[in-house]
């Protein structure tokens, strides 16, 4: 979906930090006034665009660029040009291969063997050996951004163009884990280390810093033969330079907790992402020690509505713990919404007796998103007898009292990894198991799943019996957005970490210089 946002202000949220150390999340106010004919606004003309000389990247120059340490945002983008991983992640967040060649897994042993794709080499025209994966792999084990997706990493080794990675436990679907981008051993230290992308890192006579094109690179000719880069030593200076167009491109969460506005002819596409929204209820104590009221519960919920009013549409609904862009999500468990199968299902949990009881739903009050989220869910599932309060909380108060389980329901958002790996979300002693669900089937099914080599078989199951236990409700999976100065980029196709996913095929419109 590429849509035009003209001379008008636009709500830009960048990536902040979640239940999980990854983006957490101000919203339009419940029921948006809608002007009818006779009251709407003449269109205003559409300004014409500039067409900028150069296509120009933001990033900061006493930040590193090494992607296993560098800051989100801005030089992450700028990394997604420089470095490639084992893997990438594609539009359906199923693992690609790029500097794999091929692999194999011993399930007895638990281990992988990953051989690397013959002629693969660096930008300085070295060839990839297995340990410098290998040494980006270990960093990557107990690196901030990348240590919890790895926890079942025990070893990592190399030999020539070979690297084994030893588990401690079953994952039939490690590959997808594995998008982390590979440096060059031994130039982690440097500013801008060594990497196999598509462009390098270049410093010009000037002492101006760009992007050229990598001539060891393979993947196919490339749109741009130059890409400048312009400091940006902090997100407001970004934004200006973003605003006023000396910078043509970013990305941004668009319902993110940190609005800031932006003017001028400005484009965004949206990428699916593994960032889950979704309902969690105490299951220790009443009344959500019952299944039947918390399957009723999740009857009651019109995702499209939430989506399209609250969201802006950057989310797609999810009935399941998997982001239904994926293959295996099990699109034959889900059912339409219906007003009438949520009152039968509250009937036959027993709350239509017309004695109420309350409950809290308790949100981070940081993102006005979700609270709005919270608050429709919270009036459209108080039909009955049970009446549902939001409470939003600082963030520090709202993460406490679910580390305490003081609370009754609650609105979560968690980024989940690719292989979809729900043991610490619904597992027994999962680390983000806030309701404290304990249910030994729930145990055995991501048992079963982790090992499975009919994973899509495997998933339904353990879906099947989420659906119907009910720990959790599913609402939705965020999107991220590209930003683009209008009319400078066409067929980008970005991907949740990459803006230029098969940036063979884009174009770029620029003006020559008088």
């Amino acid at each position: 979906m590429r849509q035009r946002l003209c001379a008008l202000l636009l709500v830009l949220a960048l990536s902040l930090t979640t239940l999980t150390g990854c983006w957490e999340e101000p919203a339009p106010e419940d029921g948006d006034f809608i002007p009818t004919e006779s009251e709407a606004e003449e269109p205003a003309p559409e300004s014409k665009t500039v067409l900028p000389t150069d296509f120009t990247l933001p990033y900061a120059s006493r930040q590193t660029l090494d992607p296993v340490a560098c800051p989100d945002g801005m030089q992450q983008v700028v990394g997604s040009l420089l470095y490639e991983g084992l893997f990438r992640l594609d539009h359906q967040l199923e693992p690609e291969a790029v500097l794999c060649g091929d692999y194999r897994y011993d399930p007895e042993v638990l281990t992988y063997t990953f051989t690397l794709r013959s002629g693969a080499a660096f930008s300085d025209g070295s060839a990839v050996t297995g340990e410098d994966v290998a040494a980006t792999l270990r960093r990557a084990m107990t690196s901030d951004r990348y240590r919890a997706r790895l926890y079942q990493v025990s070893s990592v080794t190399a030999s020539g163009s070979v690297v084994n990675v030893r588990l401690s436990s079953p994952n039939a679907g490690l590959p997808a884990l594995l998008d982390i981008p590979i440096v060059k051993a031994g130039t982690e230290t440097s500013l801008a280390p060594i990497g196999t992308g598509p462009y390098c890192f270049t410093l010009e006579e000037n002492g101006a810093a760009s992007l050229t094109p990598n001539p060891h690179w393979t993947g196919g000719s490339l749109p741009l033969d130059r890409i400048c880069l312009s400091e940006a030593a902090d997100r407001d200076t970004m934004l200006y330079q973003f605003t006023s167009h000396d910078i043509q491109l970013i990305t941004a969460d668009l319902t993110g907790a940190d609005p800031i506005t932006a003017t001028g002819n400005i484009s965004y596409q949206d990428a699916d992402t593994t960032i889950l929204q979704y309902i969690g209820f105490n299951t220790q104590r009443p009344p959500f020690d019952q299944p039947a009221l918390r399957a009723a519960l999740a009857a009651g919920i019109d995702r499209s509505s939430v989506i399209s009013a609250f969201l802006s549409g950057h989310a797609a609904a999810a009935q399941s713990p998997v982001s239904p862009v994926s293959p295996l999500y099990p699109h034959s468990l889900d059912v339409t919404y219906s007003y009438d199968a949520f009152a039968a299902a509250m009937a036959r949990a027993g709350y239509d007796t017309g004695v109420e009881r309350t409950a809290t739903l308790l949100v981070n009050e940081e993102n006005t998103f979700k609270v709005s989220v919270a608050k429709y869910l919270a009036a459209s599932l108080s039909a009955f007898d049970l009446k549902i309060e939001v409470q939003a909380l600082p963030w520090e108060e709202y993460t406490a009292a679910l580390a305490a389980g003081d609370f009754d329901l609650y609105y979560g958002e968690v980024k989940l990894t690719a292989d979809w790996d729900l043991i610490r979300l619904v597992g027994t002693s999962g680390s983000l198991n806030y309701g404290g669900w304990s249910n030994a089937q729930t145990d055995l099914l991501l048992s079963q799943y982790a090992s499975a080599t009919d994973r899509a078989a495997a998933l339904e199951a353990l879906c099947a019996h989420l659906r119907q236990q009910t720990p959790i409700v599913p609402v939705c999976f965020k999107s991220t957005s590209v930003l683009v100065q209008t009319d400078v980029a066409e067929d980008l196709a970005p991907t949740m970490t990459e803006p230029f996913y098969d940036i063979s095929s884009c174009v770029f419109h620029l003006r020559e210089a008088s």
